[in-house]
């Protein structure tokens, strides 16, 4: 799903601050991963959520890396880049949170994201069927409206792969219809029963 706009799924980013969030304050370095980033509102609204929670210097250590696979317009990480949102994807943005980290823009009805936020996110194409992470050691990966057009197999193997890629007790988030079974079940451990919300075993 190439479109989506800003906190679309609020269940989810309030569980990542509840129950993800105060554990993984306590690393070092700070990293998530969010594949299948589209035009960059889930990745921008998770980096809002931790900016949010985090104080100063530990949003310092904070970095998300979004990736997507991009076969069609070649144009997410330009979009990402710039920040430019037209308000159709930022309207459902809570106010409060809106003003804080949104700005108008030239081009009218579009608004541009806070630089304080752009900064932490770092775009990169990359195909989930490679079964070649980006990198290791993340503290959260998150994925969703991707594992649904994979089939069985694949679905499988790019869930390992995301188990490989996470630090040891680290957290994934993916679609609410995706449930996490089969062979892969026991690699994960599930955290609140209303979210799909998993943490690495």
């Amino acid at each position: 799903m190439a479109f989506t706009f800003f906190f679309r799924d609020i269940t989810a980013l309030n569980a990542i601050k509840d129950h993800v969030i105060p554990e993984l304050r306590k690393q070092r370095y700070i990293n998530v991963w969010d594949a299948g980033c589209a035009m960059g509102p889930e990745p921008y609204s998770i980096a809002i959520i931790f900016k949010e929670t985090l104080g100063y210097y530990e949003f310092k250590r904070f970095r998300i890396y979004a990736t997507d696979l991009d076969e069609e317009s070649n144009e997410f990480g330009k979009i990402l880049a710039k920040g430019i949102y037209p308000e159709e994807a930022v309207k459902r943005i809570p106010g409060d949170i809106f003003r804080k980290y949104f700005s108008s823009n030239n081009k009218p009805e579009y608004f541009k994201i806070a630089d304080e936020i752009m900064q932490c996110v770092c775009f990169q194409k990359h195909d989930l069927r490679s079964l070649q992470p980006i990198r290791d050691n993340f503290g959260l990966i998150v994925c969703k409206n991707v594992l649904l057009h994979l089939q069985d197999s694949e679905r499988i193997n790019v869930i390992k792969m995301f188990h490989k890629s996470l630090a040891p007790g680290g957290f994934f988030v993916t679609e609410q219809t995706q449930k996490i079974t089969g062979e892969v079940a026991g690699l994960f451990e599930q955290v609140i029963p209303n979210v799909q919300l998993f943490r690495k075993t």
